[in-house]
Formats: structure tokens, sequence, C-alpha cells
């Protein structure tokens, strides 16, 4: 199993590689007493699944981080391999992180600049140790992800990019989830043909209906396209997950049959798809 001790600087980000590595599959615990590395590393090398950790380790566990370099020594004595991620920062950078986050430093000292000083010191014998130190003073958090997903991303299992499909009646709003928001209601509406009015985009007649109008496969020829070229780029971005919203006016005929022909699609492209109809049946309705 994959093991990586992310620590570093109060202030440089641990959090966001927390995030970013749990993301990309790993199992993530944070601000963990040094010494229940090994014990832990051996209780998740026992689940079936995990083949991959990453464990944050800082000044925050005050006295229990005395222990770090006890806890490295017996991962050595054990064979266990591990990899430690430095996360560095310049002063003056974390200093207006802190202003603009208005938290107190986990180190005590004579004001922020004491603080970080002492922590400097702290951590200079784990930074040395580091197989790898990212500075962040000049990052933002995609390009701080973007790196991790390089360094780290390189052995994930080669899962399709998971996608979460949905319809939605405007009427009802949009969804705030949704990263990605395409209106349909320039398609002729079910809704006013009588005998289709009572079915949803799930029932047949109402497919055929919505899908076999030109303007709506052209639509479709237009969006998958688009597609192609945007999922690949939010993938190398870091992005983990999508949600492409479908709407119509009320949820119900032609954002569902869209929907629906979409994750299809999709799908057959190598996408993992959840496809979910919120305004369908009282909403929440997935097929």
């Amino acid at each position: 199993m994959r093991l990586i001790i992310v620590t570093g600087m109060s202030g440089a980000g641990k959090s966001v590689a927390l995030n970013c590595l749990e993301d990309m599959g790993y199992y993530c615990m944070d601000n963990l007493p040094p010494m229940l590395i090994k014990d832990i590393y051996s209780l998740l090398s026992d689940v079936k699944g995990i083949d991959r950790a990453a464990f944050g380790v800082d000044v925050r566990g005050a006295k229990f981080f005395q222990d770090i370099y006890d806890a490295l020594a017996l991962l050595d004595q054990q064979h266990i391999g591990y990899e430690i991620l430095f996360l560095d920062c310049a002063d003056d950078v974390i200093i207006r992180r802190y202003k603009e986050s208005r938290r107190s430093h986990p180190v005590e000292g004579d004001g922020l600049q004491d603080s970080i000083r002492t922590e400097r010191q702290l951590l200079h014998g784990l930074r040395s140790a580091a197989h790898t130190c990212i500075d962040t003073s000049r990052m933002n958090v995609h390009e701080l992800k973007k790196r991790l997903t390089q360094l780290y991303g390189q052995d994930v299992k080669d899962e399709p990019f998971p996608l979460h499909v949905m319809s939605f009646g405007f009427k009802n709003g949009i969804p705030q989830e949704a990263d990605l928001v395409f209106d349909v209601r320039f398609l002729d509406n079910p809704f006013y043909i009588e005998e289709l009015k009572p079915l949803s985009g799930l029932d047949e007649p109402v497919r055929c209906y919505v899908m076999e109008k030109e303007d709506t496969q052209s639509f479709m020829t237009r969006l998958t396209d688009l597609l192609d070229f945007l999922l690949p780029r939010y993938q190398k971005e870091g992005k983990s997950s999508l949600v492409i919203a479908m709407g119509c006016t009320g949820g119900r005929h032609r954002s569902v049959a869209i929907a629906e022909d979409l994750s299809r699609v999709l799908s057959s492209k190598g996408y993992s798809v959840r496809t979910e109809h919120r305004d369908l049946n009282g909403g929440g309705f997935y097929s």
C-alpha cells in the first residue's frame, strides 16, 4: 500500500493537499499522532480495496508530534515504504493567509512572526527528510491540486471519470451543485400534446417525440462535441467529478429525455455516469 505522510508549515496548504489526495482515492486521516501511523497502516493493509493512504502529521499534534522521528524509524524497521510530502510557504504569504482566515496559529509565540519562526525550527529535520517539497507561495488552490495530481495520481487505477447527469425544471430553480447547465426549453414541449402530457421523458412515446426532432439531434451533436472537448480538460485540472444539468420548464419531459440520452452517450465513451431526475415524481428520481 502506498503511504504518503503529509506535513509542512501551517498555512501552506496541507488541508488542500489531503482533500486532493482523498479525491484521488487515498484513504486520508489528518492530525494523526505519529506513533499510530504503523498500527493504522497495518489495519488498512488488511482492508480490501484500500491500496493507498495519506496521513496528515504536523505541529497541531503538540506533544504527540515529538514522536514523529521514532514513528518514522519504526516504519523503517518494519520495511514499510512511505513518502514524506512537505508543504512550505514564504513567511509573508503565511502571515497574509492567517490574517485573511482570522485563525490562530497552532504554535504559541510572541506574535505571528515568532510562531512561524518557531514552527520552522520544529519542522527543520522533517523538511530535510522529505521526499517531495512543494512551495505554495505563488500557487493558488487549482495549481496545487494540479501539481499533486501529477505527483501522486500516476498510480491511481484507471477508473472512469465520474459524471452526474441531472434533469431539472427551471420553475423549481437551478441545481446549486451543477457545474454545467444547459437550457433545453427551446425544444418543442410534449406537455402540450394531450396523450404525452401525463407521461415523462422516461416513456418511449415522449422520448421519441423529443429525440427525433431535427433541432434535438443537432443540439445533441453540438453538445457531445463540446463535452468531448471539456471533460478531458476538467480532468487535467484535477476535477474529481462533474455535474451536468439539463433543464426544461417543469423537469418532466424534455430535460428527462435529453438527460437519459446524454447519459447513454457518455457511458458509451467510458465515463462512469449517474443519472438523476430531480423534479420527476416529487424529485430525486434515479434511473
